[in-house]
Formats: structure tokens, sequence, C-alpha cells
């Protein structure tokens, strides 16, 4: 469940944050950059998340 809350935050967030950009900078909304946007996200995330966990139990 943690894995797929994950996911749908950042993919909302990574939403914002390509709509703000692209209306500043007056370019059309692209979805597909939100994807990518929120697969890099998502990973980094997964990695953080996996990296604290891991210290944490030393």
């Amino acid at each position: 469940m943690r894995f797929i809350s994950a996911i749908f935050w950042a993919l909302l967030i990574s939403g914002v944050i390509s709509y703000v950009l692209s209306s500043m900078a007056g370019d059309p909304f692209n979805f597909t950059h939100t994807i990518i946007l929120a697969g890099i996200l998502s990973v980094g995330v997964f990695a953080l998340g996996g990296a604290l966990k891991e210290e944490s139990d030393h």
C-alpha cells in the first residue's frame, strides 16, 4: 500500500510541477513529461526510504 500511495503522490506533485513550469515557459502541458518526472521521484523516494531504513536497523 505504501508503494501505491508514494506513486500516487509522486504523480500528483509531478503534475503540479509540470503544469506550473510549462505555464511559466508558455508551452503546452505535456502529460508524458509528468509521468517521467513521477517515475524519477518514485524511484528517488523508494531508494531514500530503503537507505534510511537500513541505517536505522543497525
